[in-house]
């Protein structure tokens, strides 16, 4: 027994010894190193296992039967091993063998071959200046940088060396953009698929975000700055920030929906972006036979050609061969006039004829195109309650939930005291408003003529003098059926300081055209807009027409407006009407003019950059001046031409003196 016992031993050592010299030759294995104080895997062992990491080793028992002696020694079998495929997936692949050094295997799926590294290691250079060439201005390129920074310079329009998915539908709908009166040429895309350098594909990367960034500008607050086409605009809107338009092109389902996002979406610009479609489409046809010379029309002759020319101006009933020159014709001649910078006479002149052969497309396309882009000055939510005046059609409207809820004639200003374009907030309604009249034109105008002519005349003009705290001259005008505002003032505080106020020319609507004041808008029927007005913020008050005649008298009272409600002046040339016809307006200010040179003129290229013009104090007060009021302002007392005929002209009604009557020192608030 203990030679057999002697044997067993000298075997087990045979069979273990080659592998412990095997492990212990790797002088610094690569591999993970196997415990040899522990069995091998699948190395048979002889008696109970021994665990090298518990505290104490279970010993074999003394009597213990040895295992049956193996003839040949197994070979040991080979472990599976996790290695990474191309794509990151872990696969199973043999071991090597514990006769040879173990290599080195990394389970990183990043060390797998990236076609955009370089494309990454190019756009690195962001910060060195390297695209500045591309990039606009310093904030712009702050903004983009900080973009990739954040993540760690991947491109957005670029996947595996190739424009994706995202980049193909930003460049289809910067190439759609003439639809809502924009130049593609504006933005220009890069052709990713010429481009095989990395340096020019991150030079195209750069190039694509540098375009969708300046659409989405000129898209929310537009191509052209207001500020340069008149100093009588003011909006104050902000352009998207870069790096949130460039995150929101990142997060999109549907880059074309986040990109369209930007327009203005109210239903009056979206039916004027349809006309425009549908122009250049052809769908109407706006290129007719042309009208044949003639001698001049004027209403009630006869000619040949008024068949033609109804057609041609959308007068026209089926069936109908009159050869009158009516006054609806006449009246449809003019508003074409109107539109193309013709003195608007109703007759059919050469200069008209010449016009109506034209090619109508081109030129009211110019003019929808102007319309479109100073609807994207203006503020996009335009409010689920708001007033918009339309200056050139003369008109204002209310609207609630997008329905019209009253409509009205309106007088505004004259071209050399033009009505400013812009949105502000209506705050309260003056009932009885008193006039002060601006303190410099106070002291530069009716001081002089207070001490050069007769004492009385300011007293007669129903104006009251009184000082200021600095002893300025101060005049006013008390309230009452006299006042220069008339008896209601509608407040939306601006820095123009224009309103909205009644009027004691009532006359003047019965005009087509009714550029007539100084810049402030009269309105037809005040009372009425009072009482829609205060219907919407203060509803239930009580507020009518007879309550709102009854508080009339010489003490103004303010009612205030719980709610603000947004009020848009708006300069609409073109615009399409409640029966979807594309209707065309006389250009009085020569907006159309402006803004159509700047978008065809050297000034195009910088023409989304604001320019300063200097603010002209007594030109805002001028504008805040109140037409001629009853007493005969039109005309110097003493003979002579006075502050509003030197500046506005005069009426032809002598100077009628009025009374004063006393007026209350206080005022009555309503909250």
């Amino acid at each position: 027994m203990p030679g057999l016992r002697l044997d067993l031993l000298i075997a087990l050592f045979l069979l273990v010894f080659p592998l412990l010299s095997s492990r212990a030759s790797f002088a610094d294995p690569p591999g993970p190193m196997v415990d040899v104080e522990k069995p091998a895997p699948n190395v048979m062992t002889v008696g109970p296992a021994v665990d090298a990491d518990s505290e104490h080793a279970t010993e074999k028992p003394a009597d213990a039967k040895p295992a049956p002696l193996q003839k040949k020694a197994a070979p040991v079998p080979e472990q599976p091993l996790a290695e990474p495929d191309v794509a990151g997936t872990a696969t199973t692949t043999p071991a090597p063998n514990l006769d040879r050094p173990i290599p080195a295997v990394t389970t990183d799926a990043s060390a797998a071959v990236d076609p955009d590294a370089p494309i990454i290691e190019q756009l690195r250079n962001l910060a060195n200046g390297k695209f500045d060439h591309i990039i606009g201005s310093p904030h712009e390129k702050a903004a983009i940088e900080a973009f990739y920074s954040s993540r760690n310079y991947a491109p957005l329009w670029i996947t595996d060396g190739k424009a994706n998915a995202r980049a193909k539908a930003a460049i289809a709908y910067l190439g759609s953009v003439s639809a809502d009166g924009l130049d593609p040429t504006d933005y220009p895309v890069p052709d990713f698929a010429s481009l095989t350098d990395p340096a020019a594909l991150a030079e195209a990367e750069i190039s694509l975000t540098t375009s969708v960034i300046t659409y989405a500008r000129h898209a929310q607050i537009g191509r052209v700055h207001w500020s340069r086409v008149s100093g009588d605009i003011f909006y104050d809107q902000s352009a998207p920030d870069p790096d949130k338009v460039l995150a929101t092109m990142a997060e999109a389902k549907d880059v074309g929906e986040a990109l369209n996002a930007y327009e203005p979406h109210a239903e009056a610009y979206l039916a004027l972006k349809a006309k425009l479609v549908e122009i250049r489409g052809g769908q109407r046809g706006f290129d007719q036979a042309l009208i044949p010379n003639g001698p001049p029309l004027k209403i009630g002759m006869r000619d040949e050609r008024v068949p033609l020319l109804r057609s041609r101006l959308a007068l026209a009933n089926e069936g109908d061969t009159t050869t009158t020159y009516d006054k609806a014709l006449a009246d449809a001649v003019k508003k074409f006039q109107g539109t193309h910078e013709l003195k608007p006479t109703g007759m059919l002149d050469a200069a008209t004829l010449a016009a109506l052969n034209r090619r109508q497309s081109d030129r009211r396309t110019d003019i929808i195109i102007a319309n479109l882009e100073r609807w994207r000055w203006m503020p996009h939510d335009l409010g689920a309650t708001y007033v918009i005046v339309n200056l050139p059609d003369f008109t204002l409207r209310v609207v609630r939930q997008g329905q019209q809820v009253w409509m009205t004639k309106i007088v505004v200003g004259k071209p050399a005291t033009p009505t400013p374009i812009m949105s502000a907030q209506m705050k309260s309604i003056t009932i009885n408003p008193t006039w002060n009249v601006p303190d410099s034109i106070a002291a530069n105008e009716y001081l002089p003529l207070l001490q050069q002519q007769d004492p009385t005349i300011l007293q007669r003009m129903g104006l009251q003098v009184s000082y200021n705290a600095d002893g300025a001259i101060h005049l006013s005008q008390p309230p009452g059926e006299q006042n220069a505002l008339g008896q209601l003032r509608f407040n939306f505080p601006n820095k123009f300081l224009v309103y909205q106020h009644d009027s004691n020319q009532k006359y003047l609507f019965a005009h087509d055209r009714r550029a007539e004041s100084h810049g402030c808008m009269r309105v037809q029927n005040p009372v009425k807009y009072a009482d829609v007005l205060l219907s919407l913020v203060r509803p239930g008050e009580g507020y009518t027409e007879d309550r709102i005649r009854r508080m009339f008298g010489y003490s103004e009272a303010d009612v205030q407006f719980p709610t603000f409600i947004p009020v848009h002046l708006t300069y609409q040339t073109a615009f399409v009407d409640d029966e979807g016809k594309l209707e065309f307006r006389e250009d009085i200010y020569g907006r159309d003019q402006a803004l159509l040179a700047i978008l065809k003129g050297n000034e195009r290229k910088l023409a989304d950059i604001p320019i300063q013009r200097k603010d002209s104090t007594i030109h805002r007060q001028l504008m805040a001046i109140p037409d001629n009021p009853r007493g005969g302002w039109g005309r110097g007392y003493g003979g002579g031409p006075n502050f509003f005929t030197r500046w506005f002209g005069g009426l032809s009604t002598p100077a009628v003196p009025i009374p004063r009557r006393p007026v209350p020192q206080h005022r009555a608030y309503y909250q």
